[in-house]
């Protein structure tokens, strides 16, 4: 499976919803709800089901569908935020801070259209 990269810039094919989902794999949905629920709010298996933010109509853990980054993204039509007139911007600089490799692979495909 070759890389997704979400408009924030991480690889939708490392996230452990991603693979469950495309796996069909309830134990792999298990253990990510798990993993991933925090005293707020508890994640069950149902919730594990994702096939990427970039994609308009397919299942979205429910975090992606009110995340701003994805939401800028959808609302410019880009591919992702490398394809952004306005990148690197505010929204991005957070979510970085978080996943530097993110910036990276954004930065890497701002290269690439360069050439």
């Amino acid at each position: 499976m070759g890389k997704l990269i979400a408009f924030c810039g991480l690889n939708c094919t490392n996230c452990l919803a991603f693979i469950a989902t495309k796996e069909d794999n309830n134990l792999k949905r298990q253990e990510t709800a798990k993993a991933w629920s925090t005293p707020e709010y508890n994640m069950t298996t149902e919730d594990i089901n994702c096939d990427g933010c970039t994609n308009k109509k397919g299942r979205l853990i429910s975090f992606v569908k009110d995340c701003d980054i994805r939401n800028c993204g959808i609302k410019r039509k880009v591919e992702n935020c490398a394809y952004c007139t306005d990148y690197p911007c505010e929204k991005l600089a957070k979510a970085h801070e978080r996943s530097p490799e993110a910036k990276n692979a954004l930065d890497d495909i701002r290269r690439q259209q360069r050439k």
